[in-house]
Protein backbone atom coordinates (compact mmCIF):
# COMPACT_ATOMS: atom_id res chain seq x y z
CA UNK A 1 0.00 0.00 0.00
CA UNK A 2 1.83 3.34 -1.02
CA UNK A 3 2.39 5.90 1.93
CA UNK A 4 0.94 9.20 1.01
CA UNK A 5 2.82 11.26 2.93
CA UNK A 6 5.74 9.83 1.82
CA UNK A 7 4.80 10.08 -1.71
CA UNK A 8 4.13 13.82 -1.21
CA UNK A 9 7.16 14.82 0.16
CA UNK A 10 8.53 13.32 -2.78
CA UNK A 11 6.62 15.16 -5.30
CA UNK A 12 6.77 18.20 -3.21
CA UNK A 13 11.01 17.78 -3.39
CA UNK A 14 10.97 17.32 -7.01
CA UNK A 15 8.91 20.03 -7.42
CA UNK A 16 10.93 22.94 -5.31
CA UNK A 17 14.08 20.83 -6.88
CA UNK A 18 12.97 22.05 -10.49
CA UNK A 19 12.58 25.36 -9.00
CA UNK A 20 15.74 25.82 -7.33
CA UNK A 21 19.05 24.72 -6.76
CA UNK A 22 19.63 21.56 -3.96
CA UNK A 23 21.11 23.76 -1.77
CA UNK A 24 18.20 26.28 -1.05
CA UNK A 25 15.98 23.45 -0.33
CA UNK A 26 14.68 22.56 3.39
CA UNK A 27 13.60 20.73 5.34
CA UNK A 28 10.99 23.25 6.59
CA UNK A 29 9.86 24.22 3.47
CA UNK A 30 9.37 21.21 2.14
CA UNK A 31 6.97 20.34 5.12
CA UNK A 32 5.53 24.11 4.73
CA UNK A 33 4.80 23.30 0.65
CA UNK A 34 3.51 19.46 1.51
CA UNK A 35 1.34 20.58 4.45
CA UNK A 36 2.76 17.49 7.06
CA UNK A 37 4.92 18.18 9.93
CA UNK A 38 8.52 17.98 10.64
CA UNK A 39 8.55 14.29 12.05
CA UNK A 40 6.64 13.25 9.19
CA UNK A 41 9.71 14.25 6.74
CA UNK A 42 11.94 13.05 9.54
CA UNK A 43 9.99 9.72 10.09
CA UNK A 44 10.63 8.78 6.00
CA UNK A 45 13.63 10.45 5.57
CA UNK A 46 16.71 10.89 7.95
CA UNK A 47 17.74 14.20 5.86
CA UNK A 48 17.75 15.91 2.09
CA UNK A 49 20.50 13.67 0.79
CA UNK A 50 18.43 10.64 1.81
CA UNK A 51 15.15 11.81 0.26
CA UNK A 52 17.99 12.33 -2.96
CA UNK A 53 19.15 8.73 -2.56
CA UNK A 54 15.67 7.31 -2.81
CA UNK A 55 14.08 9.31 -5.31
CA UNK A 56 16.97 8.33 -7.96
CA UNK A 57 16.92 4.51 -6.69
CA UNK A 58 13.60 4.55 -7.26
CA UNK A 59 14.21 6.04 -10.46
CA UNK A 60 16.62 3.62 -11.89
CA UNK A 61 15.13 0.88 -10.82
CA UNK A 62 12.30 2.09 -12.82
CA UNK A 63 14.71 2.41 -15.46
CA UNK A 64 16.16 -1.36 -14.86
CA UNK A 65 12.34 -2.91 -14.80
CA UNK A 66 11.46 -1.18 -18.29
CA UNK A 67 14.40 -2.35 -19.78
CA UNK A 68 15.39 -5.89 -19.20
CA UNK A 69 16.95 -6.82 -22.19
CA UNK A 70 18.34 -3.84 -24.55
CA UNK A 71 19.30 -4.99 -28.47
CA UNK A 72 22.04 -2.30 -29.16
CA UNK A 73 24.35 0.09 -27.59
CA UNK A 74 22.10 2.95 -28.83
CA UNK A 75 19.33 1.46 -26.72
CA UNK A 76 22.06 1.81 -23.86
CA UNK A 77 22.69 5.07 -24.20
CA UNK A 78 18.89 6.40 -24.77
CA UNK A 79 18.08 4.51 -21.62
CA UNK A 80 21.00 6.20 -19.26
CA UNK A 81 19.84 9.87 -20.61
CA UNK A 82 15.63 9.14 -19.86
CA UNK A 83 15.39 10.19 -16.37
CA UNK A 84 17.69 12.77 -17.01
CA UNK A 85 15.98 14.32 -19.76
CA UNK A 86 12.00 13.97 -18.37
CA UNK A 87 14.18 15.93 -15.14
CA UNK A 88 16.41 17.86 -16.89
CA UNK A 89 16.45 21.31 -14.27
CA UNK A 90 16.14 19.18 -10.66
CA UNK A 91 19.28 17.08 -12.38
CA UNK A 92 21.12 19.48 -13.42
CA UNK A 93 20.64 21.18 -9.66
CA UNK A 94 21.65 17.49 -8.07
CA UNK A 95 24.23 17.34 -10.51
CA UNK A 96 25.53 21.07 -9.40
CA UNK A 97 25.05 20.06 -6.08
CA UNK A 98 27.40 18.44 -3.16
CA UNK A 99 25.45 15.83 -3.24
CA UNK A 100 26.46 14.97 -6.56
CA UNK A 101 27.65 11.47 -6.04
CA UNK A 102 24.65 10.18 -5.40
CA UNK A 103 23.97 11.17 -8.77
CA UNK A 104 26.51 9.44 -10.17
CA UNK A 105 25.86 6.26 -8.06
CA UNK A 106 22.46 5.93 -10.05
CA UNK A 107 24.38 6.64 -13.28
CA UNK A 108 26.53 3.90 -12.56
CA UNK A 109 24.20 1.44 -11.65
CA UNK A 110 22.13 2.30 -14.55
CA UNK A 111 24.75 2.27 -16.56
CA UNK A 112 25.73 -1.19 -15.59
CA UNK A 113 22.19 -2.89 -16.12
CA UNK A 114 21.98 -1.21 -19.36
CA UNK A 115 25.51 -2.53 -20.80
CA UNK A 116 24.74 -6.10 -19.00
CA UNK A 117 21.94 -6.45 -20.68
CA UNK A 118 22.86 -5.73 -23.84
CA UNK A 119 25.94 -7.80 -23.36
CA UNK A 120 23.38 -10.65 -22.29
CA UNK A 121 22.12 -10.73 -25.16
CA UNK A 122 24.98 -9.78 -27.81
CA UNK A 123 26.89 -12.48 -25.76
CA UNK A 124 24.34 -15.04 -25.70
CA UNK A 125 25.67 -18.30 -27.97
CA UNK A 126 29.62 -17.07 -28.00
CA UNK A 127 31.46 -18.85 -26.33
CA UNK A 128 33.69 -16.00 -24.56
CA UNK A 129 36.22 -16.12 -21.59
CA UNK A 130 34.13 -14.47 -18.61
CA UNK A 131 37.64 -12.18 -18.50
CA UNK A 132 36.77 -11.07 -22.10
CA UNK A 133 33.04 -10.26 -21.43
CA UNK A 134 33.40 -8.24 -18.19
CA UNK A 135 36.58 -6.55 -20.20
CA UNK A 136 33.83 -5.59 -23.13
CA UNK A 137 31.47 -5.29 -20.42
CA UNK A 138 33.47 -2.32 -18.69
CA UNK A 139 34.10 -0.70 -21.82
CA UNK A 140 31.02 -0.27 -22.70
CA UNK A 141 29.78 0.93 -18.80
CA UNK A 142 32.46 3.41 -19.01
CA UNK A 143 31.23 4.97 -22.66
CA UNK A 144 28.07 5.15 -21.38
CA UNK A 145 28.69 7.19 -18.00
CA UNK A 146 31.11 9.17 -19.79
CA UNK A 147 29.09 10.48 -22.51
CA UNK A 148 25.84 11.46 -19.80
CA UNK A 149 28.86 13.22 -17.71
CA UNK A 150 30.17 15.12 -20.61
CA UNK A 151 26.63 15.94 -21.83
CA UNK A 152 25.71 17.11 -18.09
CA UNK A 153 28.62 18.88 -17.63
CA UNK A 154 27.85 21.36 -20.91
CA UNK A 155 24.33 21.85 -19.65
CA UNK A 156 22.36 18.41 -20.82
CA UNK A 157 22.16 20.87 -24.42
CA UNK A 158 19.43 19.59 -26.69
CA UNK A 159 21.12 17.30 -29.37
CA UNK A 160 21.81 14.04 -26.89
CA UNK A 161 20.04 11.39 -28.50
CA UNK A 162 20.87 12.70 -32.01
CA UNK A 163 24.91 12.43 -31.08
CA UNK A 164 24.18 8.83 -29.56
CA UNK A 165 22.85 7.70 -32.97
CA UNK A 166 25.75 9.10 -34.90
CA UNK A 167 27.75 7.85 -32.40
CA UNK A 168 26.63 4.27 -32.91
CA UNK A 169 26.50 4.62 -36.48
CA UNK A 170 30.52 5.25 -36.79
CA UNK A 171 30.82 2.28 -34.40
CA UNK A 172 28.45 -0.10 -36.11
CA UNK A 173 30.51 -3.23 -35.92
CA UNK A 174 33.08 -2.80 -33.48
CA UNK A 175 31.48 -4.79 -31.15
CA UNK A 176 30.92 -7.82 -33.08
CA UNK A 177 34.74 -7.28 -34.21
CA UNK A 178 35.95 -7.24 -30.23
CA UNK A 179 33.88 -10.62 -30.07
CA UNK A 180 35.41 -12.04 -32.89
CA UNK A 181 38.49 -11.41 -31.52
CA UNK A 182 38.07 -12.81 -28.40
CA UNK A 183 36.99 -16.28 -30.19
CA UNK A 184 39.91 -15.82 -32.78
CA UNK A 185 42.39 -16.03 -29.73
CA UNK A 186 40.50 -19.23 -27.48
CA UNK A 187 41.47 -22.69 -27.94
Amino acid sequence: MPNFTKMAIKATFLRLLDEKPLSQITVKEIVEECGVNRNSFYYHFQDIPALVEEILTEAADQIIAAYPAIDSLEGCLNAAVEFAMKNRRGVLHIYHSVNRDIFEQYLWKIAHHVVKAYADSLFAEKPLKESDREVIVRFYEGECFGMVMKWMSEGMKDGIQEAISRLCELRRGMVEEMIRRCLEGQP
